[in-house]
């Protein structure tokens, strides 16, 4: 395994872990492993993309994500929400009752990332046109099917757009306009994301393609929702609240909302983690050759799909629905008409560091040695049964003969292999009875 430690937010907790093969057989990269009883995560592997909580009936993988309480460790806060946040509500008439009620639990000031979507849209839109791009750019909005390009088609790296997520667009504004407005130190502000997904907060602790986060902290969706429904239940009388962005940043919050606005006519928007490993199969082998832009998104439906949210993905993508058609109703804006070229250039869209490969597959630092490794994996494919059953304790027969030769594990592992062992020792043992009896007789 990688000497580098990095940062994860899913966790597991081993006290309720019983050792079934659930996760090992969901997770998209093949991160976990089960031995001794109990399941576990392999670092560099691991992309919080949060299958692995959605199949454990044990609810053995927990996320850690910061806490409403963490707010007070500043002397000001300003919350981010996700426009996913929004869908948790049925029948919300005006994303103003949320942004409201978000500054009744506690946070001094907030900022729509929908906003900042607008931005990002308008960016994205800009960069298409240059002819020299590679084709497909693929979305940068979603960390998890980053670091999934990352582990498994590094290749495509270079197709990823280098402009930073709406998160870290909006957490930079934030900051800069509250300090504008009140006078106050940077350091005296903590902006938290309201976060639908893991794979955020390890974007925050571990940053793609920025050398820090601009955001101090991600608070579980779910928490924030149940702070927020009595407050927001009172409000649905007002009438004079109002979000500012338009309903294309709204839309972010489902699968093809960033599509949409960015590239509507050459585009593919693609949600569930196993959906897009599919697809970036096919872009990597040329297939896609018309496609001008990509989304990903990990979740089934996008992020009203994330681990995090209360409501059901469905219901919830419904309800941006209605926001949506409701925001486009009262202004039908778009951002990539309205978003002034001021504001793009007022503020960094773009990353400011590569995003690198994470080489899961290296067996190790010696070529020499990696190849006679590599050559007795191949080996071992072939002898094992290629059930891919899991009972070992590895996902796939590929990933088990990849553990043998790492050291991870033995060959008797395998339960199929051992059987056939065992029938063979016990035929020997009958063999040499026959011959002892035999000997026994003629003495």
């Amino acid at each position: 395994m990688s000497e580098v430690k990095r940062f994860h937010s899913v966790r597991l907790d081993k006290d309720l872990c019983k050792g079934c093969t659930n996760c090992l057989m969901h997770c998209p990269t093949e991160a976990i492993r089960v031995h001794d009883g109990r399941a576990h995560i392999i670092d560099e592997r691991c992309i919080d993309c949060g299958e692995c909580i959605r199949v454990c009936g044990y609810h053995a993988k927990i996320v850690e994500t910061d806490s409403l309480s963490d707010i007070k460790k500043f002397k000001y806060s300003i919350a981010l929400p996700a426009p996913s946040l929004y869908a948790q509500f049925r029948n919300l008439k005006d994303i103003g009752y949320v942004l409201s009620g978000l500054k009744k639990i506690g946070f001094d000031d907030v900022f729509e990332v929908a906003r900042a979507a607008d931005i990002v849209s308008r960016a994205i839109h800009e960069k298409l046109r240059d002819p020299n791009l590679p084709k497909p750019l693929i979305s940068s909005a979603c960390p998890t099917v980053v670091r999934l390009i990352q582990v498994r088609f590094p290749d495509l790296i270079p197709n990823i757009c280098d402009i930073r997520q709406p998160m870290e667009v909006a957490a930079d504004i934030a900051r800069k306009e509250f300090c504008q407005k009140t006078g106050c130190a940077p350091e005296d502000v903590g902006v938290f994301f309201i976060t639908p997904c893991p794979a955020k907060m390890t974007a925050i602790r571990s940053p793609i393609g920025q050398q820090k986060s601009c955001v101090d902290g991600a608070i579980s969706m779910m928490e924030i929702y149940r702070a927020l429904r009595p407050y927001v239940a009172k409000m649905q009388n007002e009438e004079d609240l109002h979000g500012e962005s338009s309903h294309y940043g709204v839309g972010w919050a489902s699968s093809n909302g960033e599509s949409k606005v960015v590239c509507p006519d050459d585009s593919l928007s693609v949600d569930g983690i196993h959906n897009c490993i599919r697809v970036l199969e096919e872009i990597e082998n040329d297939k896609f050759s018309d496609l001008v832009f990509f989304e990903g998104n990990a979740c089934v439906g996008g992020c009203v799909g994330g681990p995090l949210v209360y409501e059901n993905n469905y219901v919830a993508k419904n309800n941006i629905r209605k926001l949506v058609s409701a925001i486009k109703a009262k202004e039908n804006i778009n951002p990539v008409e309205s978003v002034p070229v001021s504001v793009m250039n007022k503020y960094p869209l773009y990353m400011d560091a590569p995003i690198e490969p994470n080489p899961v597959m290296k067996l190790d630092d010696d070529i020499q040695v990696a190849m006679q490794k590599m050559e007795r994996m191949n080996q071992l494919i072939d002898e094992l049964p290629g059930y891919d059953c899991g009972s070992c304790g590895s996902p796939t027969c590929r990933a088990f003969a990849e553990d043998i030769v790492r050291g991870y594990f033995t060959e008797t592992a395998c339960i199929h292999k051992l059987r056939k062992q065992l029938k063979v020792m016990a035929q020997q043992m009958v063999d040499l009875a026959k011959t002892s009896s035999y000997e026994e007789k003629k003495e």
